[in-house]
């Protein structure tokens, strides 16, 4: 029986961060993983895959819509679909391979197989018990179910089996308009693939700043995605043609069906806990399947932690990684800690949609006095030069203090230009701080700076 300070059960973004981080600490560290790789569902079947498609199939919609325009001529290239998925199983053996050098560079012992907690303190894999100090459950999430859908990775697929369809189908039905949905939406829609989007609730992305919703779909209505908004999906099943998608609109009840080549159920993702034997170890959980935590990540049984998707909060992977990171110092004796005002969110379509803080929506709710700074990337030199005029960048500020309580940016690279934000309200900025600090021209970057001065006297170049 190996004796370990900390067993971490999982290999995602959450584990194998904490587990780099235990070790670093001086933490004598172990992570179990069933999987034939490390890094979990984001590296092997979610983040990572996904990003790679949607970078080819953006380069592929570059060719066709915008390479004349500047001048490049030629023969409009056809796609190989084998070759497009060897390339996306490339990069994730690249960033597979990647996390297993790091745990051998820091001494991170891998216990292949699954998990199961026999007791406190023990965690059996396979045949072999093994003890720990601390143990970690760090498991992540699945695909949510619906009912009267039965999802077989072929004709109704999660996003799992999306990014492996044997073809490009002519024609796609989307359930949920959340994240997942709507990249993978797009990248079939690049292809070629007629895509029609159903969502139960009246807007797209729930929870996303509704001005910023609202363009979102216009945007992606001209890129030729379909949407049939306030829909109850009844049901999906196979066909001889491929699937059939039912579905009742709220308003008034009336029923309609859908037929496509493929079905997407992208209805959100639920906690993987199944079989670690937590019922009868006596761990509390959620009403909605989560393991239940303190501030310091700890459940009701002593030396047993779970952090990132397993537990309350966004489903994100940099937020398990901050957990994970937060946890390994509490476990080495030292002060860890997540600011769960300051996770921003990204979603990875053409353009890049990202937020941080607050929305307008919750600060109504609040009865909070703010301000609102907005400016249009029509007005940036450098989106237009590359055809990303659509969209803006719009910062939400305390109405007396200016204080940064939010920022919700469409347009290109707004994944990346949302990090800017973060930390301004990390150190507790506010928009002048922002709107004063010198930004490169000519850089996407400038419409952040534009949007801070909006807040102040006004934009310079609106």
């Amino acid at each position: 029986m190996a004796e370990f300070d900390v067993i971490i059960i999982g290999a995602g973004p959450g584990g194998y961060v904490c587990a780099i981080r235990c070790a670093q600490l001086g933490l004598k560290t172990a992570v179990v993983e069933g999987r034939e790789t490390l890094g979990g569902t984001c590296l092997n079947v979610g983040c990572i895959p996904s990003k790679a498609l949607l970078n080819a199939t953006h380069q592929l919609h570059e060719v066709h819509e915008n390479f004349e325009k500047m001048g490049i001529m030629g023969a409009k290239p056809t796609v190989d679909w084998a070759k497009m998925l060897g390339y996306k199983d490339d990069v994730i053996g690249q960033n597979t391979k990647g996390i297993e050098f790091l745990f051998k560079k820091n001494k991170v012992t891998w216990l292949k197989g699954w998990a199961t907690i026999p007791e406190a303190g023990k965690v059996k894999v396979g045949d072999e018990v093994h003890s720990a100090k601390n143990i970690v459950i760090a498991t992540g999430s699945e695909a949510s179910s619906l009912p009267n859908v039965t999802v077989d990775e072929e004709t109704i697929v999660t996003s799992t089996g999306a990014l492996t369809l044997k073809s490009i189908p002519k024609s796609m039905v989307v359930i949920g308009a959340g994240v997942i949905g709507l990249e993978m939406g797009s990248v079939y829609a690049r292809l070629g693939t007629q895509v029609t989007v159903v969502e139960y609730l009246d807007a797209i992305t729930p929870g996303m700043d509704a001005e910023v919703a609202k363009a979102f779909q216009r945007i992606l209505t001209k890129q030729g995605l379909k949407f049939i908004l306030g829909a109850a999906v009844q049901g999906a099943e196979v066909t001889k043609a491929g699937a059939k998608v039912s579905y009742k609109l709220r308003k008034d009840d009336s029923e309609a069906s859908l037929d496509a080549d493929v079905v997407l159920v992208a209805t959100g993702r639920k906690p993987y806990v199944a079989g670690l034997g937590l019922e009868a170890l006596g761990v509390e959980m959620l009403p909605r399947g989560q393991v239940k935590t303190d501030a310091h990540y700890a459940t009701n049984i002593k030396g047993l932690y779970a952090i990132g998707d397993a537990i309350i909060g966004p489903m994100l992977a940099h937020k398990a990684e901050d957990e994970g990171m937060a946890l390994a110092e509490i476990m080495a004796g030292k002060h860890g800690h997540v600011n769960y005002g300051v996770i921003p969110g990204v979603v990875y379509t053409t353009p890049e949609v990202s937020s941080v803080g607050a929305t307008e929506e919750q600060l109504t709710e609040q009865g909070r006095a703010y301000k609102v700074g907005k400016f249009s990337f029509m007005g940036n030199g450098r989106a237009k030069a590359v055809f990303q005029g659509e969209g803006f960048v719009k910062i939400l500020a305390d109405k007396d203090t200016d204080r940064i309580l939010g920022a919700h940016i469409i347009g290109p690279m707004a994944g990346d230009l949302i990090h800017e934000i973060c930390v301004a309200m990390e150190f507790g900025a506010s928009a002048q701080d922002l709107a004063m600090t010198c930004h490169a021209h000519p850089t996407y970057s400038e419409a952040v700076r534009e949007a801070a001065l909006a807040c102040g006297d006004g934009a310079i170049h609106a």
